[in-house]
């Protein structure tokens, strides 16, 4: 009789507390256990403890190491059958649960059951603390420990900690350099298999995340729901040094709060740099091995971040999606358009501790205090002469090699930087931007502008400088 009521899907026994039906009273038990927390078969060699016998079982096999079912594709093994029948269909790369409101397919039906939760929008595990839910009970669980602080699972090799064993497992690829996960289309190789799947969506161009306030789309869901606060302003996540504040609490704040602290844990080996950021030492070590595997299908350039190749793409363009709204400039990226902003509200925070100058950029800040230092690292290798920056060593290097890659199109000239190009096109426009503001003079550069304005003995001064440098040239 009990066997029969599997055919006809009777469920007698009913449980008082969630109403969840049981065909069997033994099953309502075990059930009934959850509520009352009750979990008698106690692990000997660890803490836990389980509301049956059958999953102590299964759990003791973890201390012994045990993992009987083998799969004959692969050197994976298990320690359940059921993991293992799981597993054997990622070969036979069958799916039979298939979702009805989205194209998506399934190895088993727990995975479509907890996939239809993100269309209905149910997160029925909701957090005593805070007003978090989540779709999962796992999750709810893993985000408690946060409250309570617990990180049960320590690294050997370096003082890190994780709330879960499965964390712990894939930081400690890190130190064994461990990638599994290869992409066939690139040599790229990843620690997670769900980076590689990310990955893989660069070169099949797959952007299934659609912004509904603007025609961007994303590859994954989490970039569009941060993209999608930048047009809410939504910034939870603020900064208790200063008034900085982030759309997500993960790293971008806890790497903010590093500039405060001074914190730079990641090292580089091969000279006195260091940095907050773990991907920023990786970008850096590329100046070291020359490797720029991010190559421009436009021209012959290559870069070493795919954030630089972009920026250069825009120039292919003619992109400059960045405008100001003071003036008719347009930037090809944000940061730049921000440093040019101060140019209209005189904010200059960065004060050099030597003189009284101040600039707009950190980065301004660093170059002029090698003139105080008298610091040149880049070092010329075609003559003597070394410089302050890497682009004034490049741009010199030039010399040497003769190119002048910017042509202008309205005579023969053709110039070593963009730049310059630039300032020998406003000779055929008629262009003169610098206006005076005591008379009506107006210049092409901004240096002929300050000469102009200088006092007229200052002025003179300065000319039978330049022409008693000339002559002692010409003399020597």
């Amino acid at each position: 009789m009990q066997h029969q009521s599997v055919h006809v899907e009777e469920k007698t026994y009913k449980c008082t507390e969630c109403n969840t039906l049981f065909r069997w009273k033994a099953n309502l038990k075990r059930h009934q256990m959850i509520h009352t927390g009750e979990k008698p078969y106690e692990c000997t060699e660890c803490d836990k403890a389980f509301i049956t016998n059958e999953k102590l079982t299964q759990h003791q096999k973890i201390h012994t190491g045990e993992k009987p079912y083998q799969c004959t594709e692969c050197d994976v093994a298990f320690i359940r059958k059921s993991h293992l029948m799981k597993h054997h269909k990622i070969h036979t790369g069958e799916k039979p649960y298939q979702c009805t409101e989205c194209d998506k397919a399934f190895i088993t039906n727990g995975e479509l059951k907890r996939h239809q939760k993100i269309h209905t929008g149910e997160k029925p595990c909701k957090c005593t603390e805070c007003d978090m839910a989540f779709i999962f009970s796992g999750d709810l669980k893993n985000h408690q420990k946060t409250h309570a602080g617990e990180r049960s699972y320590q690294c050997t090799e370096c003082d890190k900690s994780f709330i879960r064993n499965r964390e712990l497992k894939q930081h400690q690829k890190i130190h064994t350099g461990e990638k599994p996960y290869q992409c066939t289309e690139s040599d790229m190789a990843y620690i997670r298999k769900s980076h590689l799947m990310k990955h893989v969506k660069v070169h099949t161009g797959e952007k299934p995340y659609q912004c509904t306030e603007c025609d961007k789309a994303f590859i994954t869901n989490g970039e569009l729901k941060r993209h999608q606060k930048t047009h809410t302003g939504e910034k939870q996540y603020a900064c208790t040094e200063c008034d900085k504040a982030f759309i997500t609490n993960g790293d971008k704040l806890n790497q903010h709060q590093k500039i405060h602290t001074g914190e730079k844990p990641y090292k580089c080996t091969e000279c006195d740099m260091a940095f907050i950021r773990k991907s920023k030492l990786m970008e850096h070590q590329r100046v070291h091995t020359g490797e720029k595997s991010h190559q421009c299908t436009e021209c012959d350039k290559a870069f070493r971040t795919n954030v630089q190749l972009k920026q250069h793409q825009k120039v292919h363009t003619g992109e400059r999606p960045y405008q100001c709204t003071e003036c008719d400039k347009a930037f090809k990226i944000n940061r730049d358009l921000k440093r040019h902003q101060k140019v209209y509200t005189g904010e200059r925070p960065y004060q050099c501790t030597e003189c009284v100058k101040a600039f707009i950029t950190n980065g301004e800040l660093k170059r002029y205090q090698k003139f105080h230092t008298g610091e040149r690292p880049y070092q010329c290798t075609g003559c003597e002469k070394a410089f302050i920056a890497n682009g004034e060593l490049k741009r010199h290097e030039k010399v040497h090699t003769g190119e002048r890659p910017y042509q202008c199109t309205e005579c023969d000239k053709a110039f070593i930087t963009n730049g310059e190009l630039k300032n020998n096109q406003k000779i055929h426009t008629g262009e003169k931007p610098y206006q005076c503001t005591e008379c009506d003079m107006a210049f092409i550069f901004n240096g002929n502008l300050k000469n102009h304005q200088k006092p007229t003995l200052e002025r003179d001064h300065i000319n039978v400088q330049n022409v008693t440098n000339h002559l002692s040239e010409i003399v020597s």
